[in-house]
């Protein structure tokens, strides 16, 4: 060997310091430790989105259903309606018995579609609300104010907090002013 060569050799085999066996072991445990509590935070959230997936298919599973059933409690109002309460008075015993099984039936279904989170939209404050209504059409408010519910053709439901159908509704014709009213008589 050369004289050069020797001179580098020596420098060549002089290596960096060992790292602490310690600190390399603290630095694993901090990632382990991390790594775990990110472990169990992903897992509550699986958890509690579980939790809330159950509880909307309790709630939310019936919706099919409960659409098919609003349509039956429809007819079972349009036949009620259909035989005013005049003519109902006058009618044959038979016939009332038959009627107060229909309109018997009607509460019952309706009584059961509420125990299972399915209830009619509000349609009493008068106010048109577009995620709660249909407007099928303006008519003539005859005195209520413009964009009011005047009648409700077809009753609309929640189920829960969502719209299951929305009512339909006719509302008082914007721009119409109501009739003035007569202070002389």
């Amino acid at each position: 060997m050369n004289e050069e060569t020797e001179q580098e050799m020596p420098e060549a085999r002089i290596a960096e310091p060992a790292p602490d066996p310690i600190a390399v072991l603290k630095a694993e445990v901090e990632t382990l430790r991390d790594q775990r509590l990110r472990a169990l935070a992903e897992a509550e959230n699986i958890r509690r989105r579980a939790e809330r997936e159950k509880r909307e298919s309790e709630l939310y599973g019936i919706t099919k259903f409960a659409r098919d059933m609003v349509a039956i409690a429809d007819n079972f109002s349009r036949a009620l309606a259909a035989c005013p309460p005049d003519v109902r008075a006058a009618a044959d015993p038979q016939v009332k018995a038959v009627l107060d099984g229909v309109e018997a039936t009607d509460r019952q279904l309706l009584a059961t579609l509420e125990r299972h989170g399915v209830k009619p939209v509000s349609t009493e404050d008068g106010k048109f609300d577009p995620n709660l209504h249909q407007a099928i059409a303006e008519v003539p408010g005859n005195g209520k104010p413009a964009g009011s519910i005047v009648d409700v053709v077809q009753s609309g439901y929640m189920i829960g907090d969502r719209l299951l159908r929305p009512a339909m509704v006719t509302v008082a014709r914007r721009g119409e002013t109501p009739a003035p009213i007569d202070t002389k008589a």
